[in-house]
């Protein structure tokens, strides 16, 4: 028998902070216990103890001092290092989360903030319907985010209130965690192609879930646009250094959401956070394109991603398209929707897949190296000498570009040779004043080099745009996305072609456009509104029968062709540089960007990238690419943690495969972007 004195020194009182779901103050339950007593012994002592006849499975211990779940039950409190003094909460794992989509609708729904944020946004995903959840992410928003909001109820002005669509029934609070990734073609929810409403027989499938057909409607439509004021009053960045700001507050997706200081009910945004949009379907991508189209238009209407006036314009034809289609009735009536039996669709869709692409010349394009060849206009920059073209018989082959002063001397010496592998591109063109250039940036060892060419006219300019784009890729014309690439160069081009001959819009379709809801606020101030609804009626000839998913997913091709598409930028400091500048993450990439000028001034591929690490000391991430160069950074905009997970990420995603139902790699996604090694 142990006497009382022995007792006490074996075992000490452990004070516990009871999270009762239904009562507003946390309540403190002392517990005596010993060093060997197990995280899952102590709380069935604290449950008994509580007495409260409920379903405790859902919470779990957290220690607030250490700011770590305890969730390997089977652990020692000795083995833990939990002692007296410890603050314990037993709190539920799964609490309520206000998201913010892309669409600016926000949710409210339960998420699991025990789990890290990477399994957390797969479930997320899941209850919105949404696949390919490791393109997406959560993003804290910046003080910038809302500061023009709060000026704007500083004067007075009746406060907004937001429209919450909530989700609480989630199934995100329960069940095993499924791999993200894991999906089947028969298990998600089939959406019509063309105008992107769920198949009625298919709304079943919508019953555990609480996406139902009002929801999914919320989801995979258009919104109506936003008024003038409405879009003036939101935050803008003005240079690359505020953009840069925008990307500070990506949550990092090896620990949850608790670690990370995130409070029950929280607003986040969920957001695309990596460009590569693999398999997008109008079949089971409803929700995913529509959520994609609204984050690419509002890039465009804030300035996040650059573009010319022409190119704007384009865009606010579409978004007026999309717009007028989104509120018609016949599209938004599902009880006419014609049934569609799920295996049949799916079987259809099998043979398509299994049939694949065309099989006439793939002899031929196995055998045969692609190549062009044409006079084109050549322009490289000097100092003090005007922009002055010069006519040069030009060959595309493999992934480089020679040049000659006339056809004859093809077989010769060219007069230079240039390797496009690792080069940027850039459009410059300019439909109306019939301009087709293609600007390369080259890179050398001491920066980049300029390279203008001058196509004749749209056929030339797209081969030629298109070959380039696949070469800097490391890519041949032999490639399957070549004559794909052609063909969207020549829609977007069509698209700028303003029809001269197009008939006038009536007085009453002018008077049911508001233009200034589908242009940038400083596009907008350039011109009078009249002047600018012609102008957006004038580009929707071009696009007034394209059907509403198709829309959409030409909104994003052309949101993907521009320059500035899928860099997201931060500010650092370059080892052994007395000045800050921009480093722009691609997924192929890196660019070292001038803060003050917005030139680029070097780039590494990541095709290049032997290894990247992190010396956590110091905050530096470091970098070695091959030909023994290698560059070290400081990150001042953000953790350097966000900037590595980015590079990581990138990476990580390239790995994936056609498979459908292929399950990610969670391990290798954790190894690539956790910089523990």
């Amino acid at each position: 028998m142990l006497s009382s004195s022995d007792f006490a020194s074996a075992s000490w009182e452990l004070v516990i902070q009871v999270d009762h779901p239904n009562e507003e103050e946390q309540k403190d339950v002392t517990l005596r216990v010993s060093g060997d007593l197990h995280i899952g012994g102590v709380m069935l002592k604290l449950v008994e103890q509580i007495n409260i006849a409920q379903d405790w499975s859902d919470f779990a211990l957290w220690w607030e001092q250490k700011h770590c779940w305890l969730l390997k039950t089977h652990w020692t409190l000795d083995k833990c290092g939990v002692q007296a003094d410890a603050k314990l909460l037993f709190t539920p794992q799964h609490k309520m989360l206000r998201l913010r989509l892309p669409n600016m609708k926000t949710v409210r729904l339960r998420v699991s903030f025990s789990a890290v944020v990477f399994r957390a946004v797969s479930d997320i995903c899941r209850a919105l319907n949404i696949r390919r959840a490791e393109e997406v992410s959560l993003l804290k928003p910046s003080g910038e985010y809302f500061k023009k909001k709060k000026r704007k109820e500083k004067n007075n002005k009746e406060p907004i209130i937001e429209d919450i669509l909530s989700l609480e029934c989630s199934p995100t609070n329960s069940g095993p965690p499924v791999s993200p990734g894991l999906y089947s073609r028969t298990m998600t929810p089939t959406y019509d192609p063309i105008n992107g409403t769920p198949v009625s027989s298919t709304m079943t499938w919508f019953s555990d879930s609480p996406l139902t057909e009002q929801n999914c409607s919320i989801l995979a439509f258009s919104q109506p646009p936003q008024s003038p004021e409405a879009l003036a009053d939101m935050y803008q960045p003005r240079s690359l250094v505020d953009k840069a700001k925008l990307n500070a507050g990506w949550l990092d997706s090896s620990r949850s959401l608790m670690e990370q200081g995130i409070q029950e009910d929280e607003q986040l945004l969920l957001r695309f956070k990596y460009y590569t949009f693999f398999d997008l379907n109008p079949k089971y991508d409803a929700v995913r394109i529509n959520q994609l189209y609204e984050q690419a238009r509002w890039a465009i209407l804030l300035e996040e991603t650059d573009c010319t006036e022409e190119e704007m314009l384009i865009f606010a034809a579409l978004q007026y398209h999309i717009s007028k289609l989104s509120l018609s009735t016949e599209i938004q009536d599902f009880t006419n929707e014609s049934e569609v039996d799920e295996v049949e669709a799916a079987l259809s869709n099998l043979e398509v897949t299994l049939e694949g692409g065309k099989a006439d010349n793939t002899l031929e394009d196995i055998t045969d190296i692609p190549k062009l060849a044409d006079n084109l206009r050549l322009f490289r920059t000097k100092k003090l000498i005007l922009k002055a073209f010069k006519q040069y018989w030009f060959v595309f082959k493999d992934t480089s570009i020679a040049y000659f002063k006339n056809k004859e001397l093809e077989q010769g010496e060219p007069v230079e040779k240039l390797n496009l592998r690792g080069c940027e591109v850039v459009p410059d063109v300019n439909v109306a004043g019939r301009k087709f250039g293609i600007k390369l940036l080259i890179p050398v060892a001491d920066g980049m080099n300029e390279v203008y060419l001058r196509c004749d006219h749209e056929s030339q300019y797209a081969q030629w745009m298109a070959a380039c784009i696949l070469a800097s890729k490391g890519k041949t014309m032999a490639d399957s996305s070549y004559q794909p690439e052609v063909l969207n160069i020549l829609s977007f081009l069509r698209m700028k072609n303003r029809n001269s001959a197009s008939q006038v819009a009536s007085g009453l379709e002018n008077m049911d456009m508001n233009p200034e809801c589908f242009v940038s606020p400083r596009c907008a101030k350039k011109h009078k509104s009249k002047q600018l609804a012609a102008r957006i009626l004038e580009a929707h000839q071009n696009v007034a029968q394209m059907p509403l998913v198709e829309a959409k997913l030409q909104f994003i091709q052309a949101w993907q062709s521009l320059p500035e598409f899928g860099l997201t930028y931060y500010l650092v400091r370059f080892k052994g540089s007395k000045k800050d500048d921009i480093l722009g993450v691609s997924y192929n990439r890196l660019i070292r960007i001038d803060a003050a000028t917005g030139i680029p001034i070097t780039t590494w591929r990541f095709t290049n990238m032997k290894q990247w690490n992190v010396n956590w000391e110091i905050r530096q991430v470091a970098i070695e690419f091959d030909q023994n160069v290698s560059i070290a950074f400081t990150c001042l905009s953000a953790d350097c943690k966000v900037v590595h997970e980015y590079i990581g990420g990138y990476i990580f995603l390239s790995t994936r495969s056609k498979d459908q139902n292929e399950t990610l790699d969670e391990d290798l996604f954790h190894k690539l972007t956790g910089g523990q090694e």
